[in-house]
């Protein structure tokens, strides 16, 4: 058993804010492990190559492995697909492992469309675009957990600490990406939309996109960032681009999901190596 496998002693009763530090143990933040989550197991087909020793811990009926990546403990685990799984697993991981901070890793579909398939995002800001209000006006994207007449917020997502992203930007740099379809993927920052649907839909593509402000949509990030942030842990997304979406999205998701997917763990790797 780890050292830091024990369940977190600083379990918080409330949400942080959006303006709080991210870390509630920044004293001992260094002993703890860096958790990485996807959705499904292929996506980190690299990062479990890369892995030394592989321990499994069986935590709420879902198994996680813990090893370490250089000198760095990590904990990886995939969490099926959608945010209720994600964030069902996040909550686990977090209270069993107390994680210095959780990167969740994979592939989206791209509603941008200069992003092109191969490219990664990596997230600084998600949000969750199935939460809201439908009134007669059409639908209006509001915070998750909360309604306006109720529990009003001013927040709209969630995003990761500029010491995250600063380490993220210093990884890419160093990282080579794998060429996909003939070409070397793109790097770029920006937001990602988390939303509990598959999108084929051409309208739907063009409001995350125009409306939004979103570069990509997945079906996890958004979920596991709410749960962070409540238990104050520091959170990132990074997805490589699998498919566009509204073109040919299911075809392509099947058949690129491996292969993009190398290069969002690249940067996990390089993140997670350099610290």
């Amino acid at each position: 058993m780890h050292a830091w496998e024990v369940r977190a002693p600083w379990r918080r009763t409330e949400p942080v804010q959006q303006d709080e530090s991210v870390s509630v143990c920044q004293a001992c933040s260094m002993d703890r492990p860096v958790l990485i989550m996807s959705a499904l197991a292929g996506e980190l087909g690299l990062l479990s190559a890369a892995m030394a020793g592989d321990d499994e811990t069986l935590a709420g009926g879902h198994t996680f492995r813990a090893g370490t990546i250089g000198e760095r403990e990590v904990v990886v685990t995939s969490v099926g697909v959608g945010k209720v799984n994600a964030a069902m697993v996040a909550t686990l991981a977090i209270d069993h492992f107390a994680p210095r901070e959780v990167v969740f890793t994979g592939v989206a579909g791209s509603v941008d469309p200069m992003l092109g398939i191969g490219d990664v995002v990596v997230a600084d800001h998600v949000l969750q675009h199935d939460a809201g209000v439908l009134g007669a006006d059409g639908f209006e994207v509001y915070q998750a957990g909360h309604v306006p007449f109720f529990n009003p917020s001013d927040d709209l997502g969630y995003r990761p600490s500029p010491g995250l992203l600063d380490r993220a930007r210093s990884a890419v740099a160093d990282v080579q990406m794998s060429p996909v379809l003939g070409r070397v993927p793109a790097v770029v920052f920006g937001t990602v939309a988390t939303g509990d649907q598959f999108i084929e839909s051409e309208n739907e593509r063009r409001r995350l996109h125009e409306t939004l402000g979103a570069l990509a949509v997945e079906m996890e990030g958004a979920a596991v960032a709410q749960v962070a942030c409540h238990f104050g842990v520091d959170h990132l997304v990074i997805r490589a681009v699998s498919d566009r979406v509204g073109v040919d999205s299911a075809v392509n998701f099947a058949r690129f999901l491996d292969e993009v997917a190398v290069n969002s763990s690249r940067v996990v790797l390089a993140m997670v190596s350099g610290l």
